[in-house]
């Protein structure tokens, strides 16, 4: 709390002062919390000061409330980046909640509980800077000469970045601790409940240690590990007869494994299916919840590999469709999957607002979702000093939208489409986004849109760069077949001393 204090008053963040006639002052309240690292150890005791939001009112000043956040797909890609340049990525911590974000207008807050000025405990404090009041960008970049670059990313008040000059990265790192009251934390090794782990191999991210903590809240730490989630020919619906389970508890193992897709592509779709029956959920829904729950038993250390890309570091995207997947309204699923160093970078399993008419619009849906995405990526991708492909292929297994892309002729197929949709033939035209065909068998977008038996699963987890973090350590052949090996070795001893003790104790020996 002192140190919070001193922070405060270093950025000059506010001045004591009599509240003006008809000013109301917005009360503070201390947030306390404990910083863990990535094996569970305490690293340090957190108190932040903060605003108490629920005293703003709804129409009035409810939603004037902001914290800068970096989308999840552009932490993804600077780390794809940083893996295929064979960068390092490094890890800063704000002190204080109070920084630069200047304020236009006048608020007034109450002095912190524990440090109110003897004699002035009447006064309030006027606000020069906002609370967690960073500029709204949350993505910078510096350039330099013979094509040095610095790239930097905020999430709240944690910031990440990477560069390929050491002279850049240590300039910028001393302006920012003279700025700001920051702690160095050296090498990415844990952002966000995310670990990495950064060596020659490349950059590996997941989330071991939530998956563990997850399974163990659950009651799920013993069960049964399965090779896949939810099989083909599972039927979900909203199961109007069946029996109710505690809706609180579905709910929470949902928003859990929500959470955990930050570095599982391969959780999404099972998560999305689940999501859809959030209200009034059955056994049946419990049940394919507690699937999902068995198949990350087994793969709790899985997560993600990027590592430098024999194409030279393209970023190629994934669309798929499953026409009419949903057996109580008849939408389709959405899924699409971006692919950057060899490892995904962006992905999304989603229902379409609209029931499509035929397989070819629901994939033209599916397309167009995809293509903007892959606008804002290619752009994230230039910010970022990447010089790669002008245009970007998107791969489709189905040829009936490809030809609807190139081909301006409305007919009984099309013409009862969203004009929303069809910008995609303008990007078309212009050069800026391609359809290409894939077949069935290497959509790797298949994984977000539909069930899969479990070789065509593992095949796409696999296309995904998700593996398990022994692959990511570089643990060679001979060594893995010992870790094998050991534990079966001392089971047949321990079974052959028993034997031996019984045979002993019976007389024979």
């Amino acid at each position: 709390m002192q140190s919070e204090m001193e922070s405060i008053i270093k950025n000059n963040t506010w001045t004591l002062t009599e509240l003006p006639q008809g000013c109301k002052r917005i009360g503070v309240k201390w947030i306390f919390k404990t910083k863990r690292n990535e094996n569970g150890e305490i690293t340090k005791h957190k108190a932040r000061l903060v605003a108490k939001g629920y005293s703003q009112k709804e129409g009035v000043d409810y939603a004037e409330v902001f914290a800068p956040v970096s989308s999840m797909d552009t932490v993804r890609l600077i780390i794809g980046l940083a893996a295929h340049n064979k960068w390092k990525v490094f890890q800063l911590d704000v002190k204080s909640a109070f920084l630069h974000g200047h304020l236009t207008e006048e608020v007034y807050v109450a002095q912190p509980e524990g440090f109110e000025v003897k004699g002035k405990e009447h006064m309030v404090y006027k606000l020069h800077k906002a609370l967690y009041g960073l500029n709204e960008q949350t993505l910078f970049t510096k350039g330099g000469t013979n094509g040095r670059i610095l790239i930097v990313s905020i999430y709240v008040d944690d910031l990440i970045f990477t560069e390929n000059d050491h002279e850049l990265m240590i300039a910028f790192k001393n302006s920012m601790l003279r700025e700001f009251d920051m702690t160095d934390l050296g090498l990415m090794n844990y952002f966000l409940g995310i670990e990495v782990i950064q060596n020659e191999e490349g950059i590996f991210i997941c989330q071991r240690k939530y998956a563990e903590e997850l399974l163990k809240r659950f009651g799920m730490q013993d069960c049964n590990p399965v090779l896949c989630h939810v099989l083909p020919g599972t039927k979900v619906d909203k199961d109007e007869e069946g029996k109710l389970v505690d809706e609180t508890l579905y709910k929470q193992i949902v928003g859990s494994l929500m959470y955990l897709t930050t570095t599982r592509p391969d959780l999404m779709f099972a998560t999305s299916l689940i999501s859809r029956y959030m209200s009034m959920p059955t056994e049946m829904h419990m049940k394919i919840a507690k699937k999902i729950l068995r198949y990350l038993k087994g793969s709790n250390k899985f997560g993600i590999l990027y590592k430098r890309s024999e194409s030279g570091g393209v970023l190629v995207a994934y669309t798929d469709s499953d026409y009419a997947g949903d057996l109580n309204d008849r939408k389709s699923t959405s899924g699409y999957v971006f692919k950057f160093s060899s490892g995904a970078v962006a992905w999304t399993s989603k229902k379409q607002p609209i029931v499509s008419l035929s397989t070819t619009e629901a994939e033209f849906i599916a397309a167009a979702v995809c293509t903007c995405q892959a606008i804002w990526m290619q752009r994230i991708l230039k910010e970022l000093g990447h010089d790669g492909e002008k245009c970007i292929n998107i791969k489709c297994d189905n040829s009936s939208t490809i030809k609807l892309s190139k081909n301006p002729v409305m007919h009984g197929m099309s013409k009862h489409i969203d004009v929303r949709y069809h910008f995609l033939r303008n990007l078309t035209k212009k050069g800026v986004i391609t359809l290409v065909h894939c077949g069935t068998v290497d959509q790797v977008a298949d994984i977000m849109t539909k069930t899969l038996k479990t070789d065509s699963f593992i095949k796409l987890r696999d296309a995904l760069g998700v593996c398990s973090i022994d692959k990511s350590l570089s643990i060679d052949p001979y060594t893995q077949q010992c870790v094998v090996l050991i534990p079966l070795v001392c089971d047949a001893i321990v079974k052959c001393m028993f034997l031996v003790i019984m045979i002993s104790s019976a007389g024979f020996l």
